[in-house]
């Protein structure tokens, strides 16, 4: 069975949006060298490019639900090529940090607009598995475009690596005008009633289990160098293959993630992914030592950590159905802020002089608290097969 071609346009988007968030990592130190500040200030950059994603997913959802879907996908998709491109021209250090920080703004309302229409691309029952295929491109970004991207840039200069994603940009743009269909609106809904939905414990929790549960694996990914160079004994050179191995477990994850989704439901497929998420930081916390588990245990937390993205946003748009875009959006900000939490409190055991292990020590507190409140979520709000509530409480709706 073929690829619907319809998808691929909001693929191609996400392969642009991981490309820029996770290239500029490995490329800060040549940036700093060249604005002439510190490695620190430097990461400044990656701080100002999330706060952009956090700000704009839920104020440009907010002022856009009432425009046709792929008008504003291509709107979006303008504002992250044009940024994106200033940034390879930016002649100082503050005129990058201001031009990253706009450069997030689409960055979660693309996603956000992105996920309801892939969802309603997609037939009866295949929800969750569209939604895998838009995050396709972001899974396919680390596994593949962020190891070339940042040779190119260290090789020649970093400033190409904004070209190659402005180029990106212009690609997803040709094929958003050509491909991705046109769909309807929802004209009679303003910002404030898009809000509404943060009304509900449901959204609070699913909110809650993405910030929380799935920020546990970001306390490995954060130190991921440090933990393999240090503890497993893989040399510095060979981290490119390593990066590549967890994002060739993202890809994997992501489509797995989907396909779970659609046949167990999005809830048991939450439950399910949290448990192996505890137990896989577990793994790394007692067996780092050895290489080549070490090194298998990098492929499974690669892949379980985009295995959630697909389940997790179905949830949500149970949970918020008549705010789907932007409780979508929502979710790219509580990703982000996972992202930010797994990297400060996975942080804090090497502050007091633990060794790189103990990052996932604290993921794994981290997922069993996400995974507390997901069985309760399950229990207050599981859907049966056919639709129809089965839990205790119902799926809030307008009255």
């Amino acid at each position: 069975m073929g690829i619907d071609k319809r998808i691929i346009p909001l693929a191609i988007g996400g392969l642009g949006i991981g490309t820029t968030e996770f290239t500029i990592m490995g490329l800060l130190p040549d940036i700093a060298k060249t604005l002439q500040v510190s490695i620190p200030e430097a990461g400044h950059l990656i701080s100002a490019y999330a706060l952009g994603v956090v700000i704009g997913a839920p104020i440009l959802i907010g002022y856009s639900v009432k425009f046709p879907p792929k008008k504003v996908l291509i709107v979006l998709m303008m504002i992250f090529t044009l940024f994106n491109g200033l940034s390879a021209i930016a002649p100082d250090y503050t005129s990058m940090l201001i031009i990253r920080f706009l450069s997030g703004l689409p960055h979660g309302a693309f996603f956000g607009v992105g996920t309801v229409v892939a969802s309603r691309l997609a037939g009866k029952g295949k929800e969750a598995f569209y939604i895998s295929l838009m995050f396709t491109g972001l899974t396919v970004a680390n596994l593949a475009m962020v190891p070339l991207v940042t040779y190119i840039g260290h090789t020649f200069h970093w400033r190409w690596y904004f070209v190659i994603v402005a180029a990106i940009g212009l690609f997803a743009l040709l094929f958003l005008k050509f491909w991705l269909p046109a769909m309807e609106t929802k004209q009679d809904t303003h910002f404030l009633e898009e809000l509404k939905f943060l009304k509900h414990k449901q959204s609070w929790l699913v909110l809650l289990i993405t910030a929380i549960g799935f920020g546990g694996l970001f306390t490995w990914f954060s130190y991921i160098t440090p933990l393999m160079t240090i503890i497993a004994g893989i040399k510095a050179s060979q981290m490119a293959y390593v990066m590549i191995l967890a994002g060739a477990g993202m890809v994997v994850g992501n489509l797995a993630g989907g396909f779970l989704s659609d046949r167990l439901g999005p809830e048991k497929t939450c439950v399910l992914l949290l448990f192996l998420m505890m137990s896989s930081l577990a793994g790394v916390f007692f067996f780092s030592e050895n290489r080549m588990i070490a090194l298998v245990l990098t492929f499974i937390c690669g892949a379980l950590s985009m295995s959630v993205a697909a389940p997790i946003n179905i949830m949500m748009m149970k949970a918020a159905p008549r705010s789907e875009m932007m409780a979508a959006a929502f979710m790219q900000a509580a990703f982000n802020i996972a992202n930010a939490m797994g990297a400060f409190l996975g942080g804090i055991p090497l502050e007091h002089g633990f060794s790189f292990k103990y990052p996932s020590l604290v993921g794994v507190g981290m997922t069993f608290i996400g995974l507390l409140i997901s069985i309760r979520y399950m229990y207050l709000y599981r859907v049966s097969q056919s639709g129809e509530e089965a839990g205790v409480e119902c799926v809030p709706c307008d009255k």
